[in-house]
């Protein structure tokens, strides 16, 4: 994956930064927690693993607020949403709770845009609801089952009981080594921006729940892509992929480019040089998609 240098800046662990969040009430113990800013056609923006709403939202707000209604979530189970355990880790569970909040928000036919597993519940939501859907756009999505090293990393804290003891003890031994070294690995072969270092609020991301949360996304795509993968040729809605040239985290001519040819409105752009997170990088060519999707959507 390359070294990971002494160049890289030193990560704020806090949750200080935190951007403040309105929460949804979907029921039996769950919760969507979501930032809602600007005023146009909706967007909703849907980080990957091992991150939060702020991702999303230090890479792409600033440049979308103006235009844009952004509606911006934690992910199932993740930062500070909620989900029931061993039932709503699937992708495809995932969208249909972020629909119901929508509807509950009076959220009408958004574009979605969502990034490496955010990029796959959003292929999973515009596959569930077209009819509630103006467009996608998918960056660097997961698009098919493969062996990932998070189903390793993770996996094994999917397992009931086993998982919250492990999960705990884990939290407290190697996950404050672990997770520090995955956060700028990700961003490989690009270095963490400073901004992100100091504004995302890591601790958002991380503790025994939402790792155990990251344990089950993981197992959870063998079954679920395999359905995605047989259902992306009855897709109604338009949808936009990007990938990096360089991503060392989702190989994106073997997710995204084929999974563009198998979509009948889909088209695939490669962002020559950049990494897997590259809406921090290439911020220009991730609105221009969105304006595309949405001229298609008026």
């Amino acid at each position: 994956m390359g070294l990971i240098t002494s160049r890289q800046p030193a990560l704020d662990l806090s949750a200080d930064s935190a951007v403040p969040r309105r929460t949804v009430d979907l029921g039996e113990g769950r919760r969507l927690a979501y930032a809602d800013v600007g005023d146009g056609p909706p967007l909703v923006l849907i980080h990957g693993t091992l991150l939060a709403l702020e991702d999303m939202w230090i890479a792409l707000g600033h440049s979308l607020a103006p235009h844009y209604r952004i509606i911006v979530v934690d992910r199932p189970g993740h930062g500070l949403s909620t989900r029931r355990r061993l039932v709503d880790a699937s992708p495809w569970r995932q969208a249909t709770l972020i629909h119901e909040a929508l509807q509950a928000l009076g959220v009408e036919r958004p574009i979605l845009v969502g990034h490496s597993f955010g990029g796959t519940v959003a292929l999973c939501h515009g596959l569930l609801f077209p009819e509630h859907t103006a467009g996608l756009l998918a960056l660097a999505p997961l698009c098919f089952p493969e062996i990932r090293v998070e189903q390793i990393l993770f996996g094994p804290r999917f397992t009931p009981g086993l998982g919250e003891a492990v999960g705990s003890f884990l939290a407290e031994t190697t996950d404050p080594a672990l997770l520090p070294l995955l956060w700028r690995a990700i961003f490989l072969p690009q270095i963490m921006p400073e901004t992100v270092a100091k504004e995302f609020p890591f601790a958002l991301a991380s503790g025994p729940e939402r790792m155990i949360a990251e344990g089950e996304d993981a197992l959870s795509v063998w079954t679920a892509l395999s359905r995605a993968a047989l259902s992306y040729g009855t897709c109604r809605v338009p949808v936009g992929i990007l990938g990096g040239t360089a991503d060392i985290v989702v190989n994106n001519a073997l997710h995204g480019a084929v999974a563009a040819r198998a979509i009948p409105q889909a088209s695939f752009d490669w962002v020559p040089g950049a990494g897997h997170m590259l809406h921090h990088f290439h911020q220009d060519a991730v609105v221009d998609a969105i304006d595309r999707l949405a001229g298609r959507a008026r």
